[in-house]
C-alpha cells in the first residue's frame, strides 16, 4: 500500500475485538510519541462504530494524558453514555500498554430542519490553493533539497498542505509576525464515501498545523525547534457536511501563550467560504536546553 491516503484510511479502520472495544495499530515511526491526530481520529472512529450511522458527529472534546508509544497497538474502550431521541453521546478511553493515554467524549446529532442560520464571513479574502506551492516544494526551493527526515515525512503525508503566506526562514522574519497562520489542505487521494471516514480524517488533519500559530512569532516553523511541543486538549465542532479529500482552508490564530501553554483556535472553510468546522487546542511548550 503506497498511497498515503490509503494508508490513512487503513489506519482509521479499527479492529473490533469485543463489544465496545476496538484496537488500532500505530505505525512504528521514528517519532518521540504517537501523533495526537492519529489517536483522536481513531478514537472518533471507535465512537462512531457504536452508533447507528444516521447521526453525524457534531462535537468532540478530548484530553491527551500521556504520550503514545509508536509501534504499539492502542485499545479503544467505548462507553455508551446516552442514546436519546436526537443526541447520542459516547466516551472513549484509549489504552496502551495498560495505561490510559487519551480520553474523548463525542456527541452525535440527528439532522434537524434549519431554525437559525447565520455565519460571520471569513477573516480575510485568502488566495485559493491552486497558485500556492505544496509545503514540501516550498521547503525544497529554500533548502535546495529536502533533508532525509523531511523527505520521508513528505512521501508518507496523507494531506497536501499549502501555506497561504510564504514560510519565514529566519528569526528576524518572525520578530513582528502576528500569531496567525492559514493553510489549504486536502487528502492526496480520494478517501471513499463513508462520511465517518472523512470526519475522522479531518480530525487527524486538524492536529497537524494548529499549534503553528503559537510558534510563528517565536521561531521559523520548519527550522530547528527551540521548544518541545505536546498537545494537551482538543475540541472540535462540526457545522456542515464536508469531504476531507476536497480543498479546505484552515485559518488558525493564537490569542494567548503564557505559563508554558499556548492556545490556538482554528476555523475550517470550504472554497465557497462556508464555515465547516471550529477547532480549539491548547499545547504545552517547554524550551529545549
Amino acid at each position: 500500500m503506497t498511497n498515503p491516503a490509503e494508508r490513512l484510511v487503513d489506519l482509521l479502520d479499527l479492529e473490533q475485538i469485543e463489544v465496545n472495544i476496538f484496537r488500532g495499530h500505530s505505525p512504528d515511526e521514528s517519532l518521540q510519541r504517537v501523533f495526537g491526530g492519529q489517536v483522536a481520529g481513531q478514537a472518533l472512529v471507535a465512537a462512531g462504530r457504536t452508533t447507528d450511522g444516521g447521526r453525524p458527529v457534531h462535537s468532540l472534546h478530548a484530553y491527551f494524558l500521556r504520550p503514545g508509544i509508536p509501534g504499539v497497538p492502542i485499545v479503544y474502550q467505548v462507553e455508551r453514555v446516552r442514546d436519546g431521541r436526537s443526541f447520542t453521546t459516547r466516551r472513549v478511553t484509549a489504552v496502551q500498554a495498560g495505561r490510559t493515554i487519551f480520553n474523548l467524549t463525542a456527541s452525535f446529532h440527528l439532522p434537524e430542519p434549519e431554525s437559525i442560520e447565520h455565519q460571520l464571513p471569513p477573516r480575510l479574502d485568502f488566495p485559493g490553493p491552486d497558485g500556492l506551492p505544496p509545503v514540501a516544494q516550498e521547503i525544497k526551493e529554500h533548502l535546495g533539497a529536502l533533508p532525509e527526515s523531511l523527505d520521508r515525512m513528505a512521501r508518507r503525508m496523507a494531506f497536501d498542505i499549502r501555506y497561504v503566506d510564504r514560510l519565514r526562514w529566519t528569526r528576524k522574519e518572525v520578530e513582528d509576525a502576528e500569531p496567525r497562520s492559514a493553510v489549504w489542505m486536502r487528502a492526496v487521494a480520494p478517501l471513499g464515501d463513508d462520511p465517518l471516514v472523512h470526519t475522522c480524517a479531518l480530525t487527524y488533519a486538524s492536529d497537524m498545523t494548529l499549534l503553528d500559530a503559537v510558534r510563528i512569532p517565536v521561531e521559523p516553523l520548519w527550522g530547528p525547534r527551540g521548544f518541545d511541543m505536546a498537545s494537551l486538549d482538543h475540541a472540535m465542532w462540526f457545522h456542515r457536511p464536508f469531504r476531507a479529500d476536497e480543498w479546505f482552508l484552515y485559518d488558525q490564530e493564537s490569542p494567548i501563550a503564557t505559563g508554558g501553554r499556548g492556545l490556538a483556535r482554528g476555523r475550517i472553510y470550504d472554497r465557497e467560504g462556508r464555515l465547516l468546522v471550529s477547532v480549539v487546542q491548547e499545547g504545552l511548550f517547554r524550551r529545549l536546553p
